[in-house]
């Protein structure tokens, strides 16, 4: 899709980064950082609609997250199963296909069922597809789809190579294109390992904005800016 000849991106990632510092600043507890950034998704998702943007990947969860506070932990589990109970119907009734990538094995059962009913619920909804990245780390993803891959070779009954386009078949975001863009709110300029096969040619924007006070206006903003950037893929 095109808008006055500039090309919209098909995919754009976000890691949402920056929740604790903005309670931190507001001496709130943590929690409030995270009910705040959680409140920011819809409109970003909205926003996303009305542009032609096909497919949003949010970082939400990271295998390094289960290292932080106990009491934190909890309450993000806690979180998580408000958030699967109560907002499934509001992305189905705007025709949103959601989709979790990352390792969801490692989470409790409930809320491995709740993750995998939410995904089934929305399958056949066309208007974007939201990917929530849980407990998803780069490496971790490359390791598991290696381990797909060694899984299904076992049933085959002659080796096959290995190449990108097969590999890409046992990825998290399998069938989807790569992101165009990658934005990281909260200040840090880098990837951190969000996924890391698929960014290698998405044009990157940081921005200072701690993600709870990452609007639709500062989404569009780092838009505009991808509009900005020639894209030559090592041409």
């Amino acid at each position: 899709m095109t808008t006055d000849n500039i090309k919209i991106p098909k995919h754009v990632a976000i890691i949402m980064d920056g929740n604790r510092r903005w309670a931190r600043e507001r001496k709130l507890p943590l929690r409030e950082g995270h009910r705040k950034g959680e409140k920011c998704i819809l409109p970003i998702i909205d926003t996303s609609i009305e542009m032609g943007i096909s497919y949003l990947t949010f970082w939400a969860f990271s295998t390094e997250n289960w290292f932080r506070e106990k009491n934190e932990v909890n309450f993000l589990l806690t979180f998580f199963r408000y958030i699967l109970d109560s907002r499934v119907d509001e992305y189905h009734r705007k025709n949103i296909k959601l989709n979790i990538i990352g390792d969801l094995t490692k989470f409790p059962l409930d809320i491995q069922r709740k993750s995998i009913n939410w995904m089934e619920k929305t399958k056949n909804n066309k208007i974007i597809t939201v990917n929530i990245a849980l407990n998803y780390g780069g490496r971790d993803e490359i390791v598991r789809a290696v381990n797909k891959w060694h899984e299904e070779l076992k049933l085959r009954t002659q080796n096959s190579e290995l190449n990108v386009k097969l590999f890409e078949n046992f990825l998290d975001t399998v069938g989807q294109p790569d992101p165009d863009l990658l934005i990281r709110t909260g200040g840090e300029q880098r990837l951190s390992g969000f996924l890391m096969w698929q960014t290698e040619y998405s044009e990157l924007y940081f921005t200072p904005k701690y993600w709870p006070d990452f609007s639709q206006n500062e989404f569009k903003k780092a838009i505009n800016v991808y509009y900005k950037r020639i894209r030559r893929f090592g041409r």
